[in-house]
């Protein structure tokens, strides 16, 4: 499916109220619209010490069924909401993809949890 500019407001409107509902209103984000190269339909990348965030959604065609802005802004809001936890976890003794691993399993775990 062909992905449009008005998936990408719809998915800034529904990731603008998921920062709102959960408090994240502590970090300045932007919005990109462009072609994401690892094959994710979103994305998000946090600046931790200056609190700003760059939330993407991909502009590449979508091959799957599910496609659904709401669901990938609430996906990258989450990782928003754990994000200092996951900043702080690369600064111990933990590989890289144990804390990955673990950050995207409670992301997963949270959005079972926060419906409509």
């Amino acid at each position: 499916m062909k992905v449009t500019q008005k998936h990408f407001a719809l998915f800034k409107k529904y990731f603008e109220e998921y920062h709102q509902r959960f408090g994240l209103t502590g970090y300045r984000v932007f919005f990109k619209f462009e072609p994401l190269n690892n094959g994710a339909a979103a994305s998000i990348t946090v600046e931790y010490e200056s609190a700003l965030a760059t939330v993407r959604l991909s502009s590449k065609p979508y091959d799957e069924d599910d496609f659904d802005v709401r669901r990938f802004a609430r996906h990258e809001a989450l990782h928003l909401l754990l994000g200092r936890f996951n900043h702080k976890a690369f600064a111990r003794f933990v590989s890289e993809d144990e804390i990955r691993e673990a950050n995207e399993e409670a992301v997963t775990k949270l959005e079972g949890l926060v419906r409509e």
